[in-house]
C-alpha cells in the first residue's frame, strides 16, 4: 500500500479544505497520513479514521538557526514513515516539504500553491527581504516536483520568476465546493443582509467592507451588514481583538464570530462580499457561488477567476471602499439583478468548481508522481 503525506501549516486547513481529497486517497489505496502543527482541529482529523502527527511550524519564524532545525526535524519524520507521495499546502510545508523529500529522493512530490499570501502582497522592507530569500528557496525546493496552482497568474509568477520549468505546472481552479451541501435556500426577513465571511486579515480587505459598510449607513441604507469568521494570530494581517471589540461597539456590522455551519450562514445572506488583495482561489467564493449567492469581490487574481463582472457578481478596484459602496447599493436595489447572478453562480459552481470535478483533477496529478495506483471513480 502506498504512503501519502499531506503536510500544511494549520489542522484547520487540512480539516476545512484537504479532509475530501485524503478520503479520495484513502478509496484509491494510499495510506494517508496527516502531518501540521497541532491545533483545534486536530482530534476532528483523528475522528475521521487518519493518522494525524503532530508537527510544531512557526509560520511567522524567521530565524536561521530554528529554522534549519525544523527542516531537521522534518527529514527525520518523513524518514521514519518512508512516503510514496508528499503532497505540500503553504508556503513553509512547500519549501521545507520538498527539501526534505529531496534529501530522502522522494520521486513523488507535489505541491499546492494556494496563493502567493501576505509574503507576496506586503510591501514592507522586511517582507521584501523575506521574499527575495523566498524565491531562492523556492527555486530550490520545487525541481523535480509537480505543482499545483489555483490561478493561471500565480502559475505565470512562478514561470516568469523562473522557479520551474512550465511542464512541472498544473492549473486547478481551488479545492472545490460540495454543491450538495452547499445550495441555494429560501430567505426569511424583510431585511437584506450583506455577508463577509473569511479569516479576520487585513488583506481580506475586512477594513474596506467595514468603510463601505459606514457609507452606505450614511446614505440611509436599510441593510444588515456582518463579519463571520475570527482572526489568525499566526497571519501578520490578521486584525486585533481591541479591533473587533471596537467594531462590535459601533453597530455598524455584526460580529458573528466562527461559524460550524456556514450553509446555515450563507442561507441567511442576501449578498456575499469578499474584497480581497489577492487569493488562490477563495473557497468562500465557491461557496457563496454554490448558494446562489450574488457576489461583490475585488477584481484581483483568485477572485476574478469566481466572478464574472456583471454574470454572477460585481468586480471593483482593489482597496476602493466608494466603489465596493457602491456595487453592494446597486445589489441592495435590484432583486431582479441579484437573482439572475445567483442563478448564474450556482451554474457556475456546478459547471467549474464542483468537488469531484476538482478531486478528479488533482488525483489525475497523484497517477503522474505514481502511475501504479489504479485509476477508480471518484465518490460522490
Amino acid at each position: 500500500m502506498p504512503k501519502a503525506i499531506l503536510f500544511a501549516n494549520t489542522d484547520w486547513y487540512l480539516y476545512n479544505f484537504r479532509l475530501t481529497l485524503a478520503n479520495e486517497l484513502r478509496l484509491q489505496g494510499y495510506d494517508v497520513i496527516l502531518l501540521s502543527p497541532p491545533g483545534d482541529f486536530q482530534k476532528l482529523l483523528q475522528a475521521s479514521g487518519f493518522q494525524w502527527l503532530p508537527f510544531p511550524l512557526s509560520r511567522q519564524g524567521i530565524n536561521p538557526f530554528s529554522e534549519l532545525q525544523t527542516l531537521w526535524r522534518l527529514i527525520r519524520v518523513y524518514d521514519k514513515i518512508k512516503p510514496n507521495v508528499v503532497h505540500h499546502f503553504t508556503i513553509k510545508p512547500v519549501i521545507y516539504g520538498s527539501l526534505a523529500a529531496h534529501v530522502l529522493r522522494i520521486k513523488g512530490i507535489i505541491n499546492s500553491i494556494t496563493g502567493l499570501g501576505h509574503l507576496f502582497i506586503d510591501t514592507g522592507i522586511t517582507t521584501k527581504v523575506l521574499r527575495c530569500f523566498a524565491k531562492v528557496l523556492y527555486r530550490a525546493s520545487l525541481r523535480k516536483t509537480q505543482v499545483i496552482f489555483e490561478n493561471p497568474e500565480d502559475q505565470h509568477t512562478f514561470i516568469q520568476n523562473r522557479f520551474l520549468r512550465p511542464e512541472q505546472t498544473h492549473l486547478i481552479l481551488g479545492t472545490g465546493v460540495d454543491v450538495k451541501k452547499f445550495h441555494p435556500s429560501p430567505h426569511s426577513g424583510t431585511q437584506l443582509l450583506v455577508l463577509f465571511a473569511s479569516r479576520l486579515l487585513v488583506t481580506k480587505g475586512i477594513f474596506e467592507f467595514v468603510d463601505a459598510v459606514l457609507q452606505l449607513k450614511q446614505k440611509g441604507l436599510n441593510a444588515r451588514f456582518a463579519l463571520a469568521g475570527t482572526p489568525d494570530p499566526g497571519n501578520p494581517a490578521s486584525i486585533s481583538p481591541e479591533q473587533i471589540t471596537a467594531w462590535q461597539g459601533s453597530d455598524l456590522v455584526e460580529i458573528w464570530g466562527w461559524q460550524g455551519d456556514m450553509p446555515a450562514a450563507l442561507a441567511k445572506a442576501n449578498i456575499f462580499c469578499l474584497p480581497s488583495y489577492r487569493e488562490g482561489v477563495p473557497n468562500a467564493l465557491l461557496e457563496a457561488c454554490a448558494c446562489g449567492l450574488p457576489i461583490v469581490t475585488t477584481d484581483v487574481p483568485g477572485c476574478r477567476d469566481v466572478v464574472t463582472h456583471g454574470v454572477n457578481g460585481l468586480l471593483v478596484p482593489l482597496q476602493d471602499p466608494q466603489a465596493l459602496a457602491d456595487a453592494i447599493e446597486i445589489l441592495l436595489n435590484d432583486q431582479v439583478l441579484r437573482d439572475r447572478m445567483g442563478v448564474a453562480g450556482r451554474q457556475i459552481a456546478i459547471e467549474k468548481f464542483s468537488l469531484d470535478k476538482i478531486i478528479d483533477q488533482t488525483l489525475s496529478v497523484y497517477r503522474q508522481v505514481l502511475p501504479t495506483v489504479d485509476k477508480q471513480p471518484t465518490s460522490s
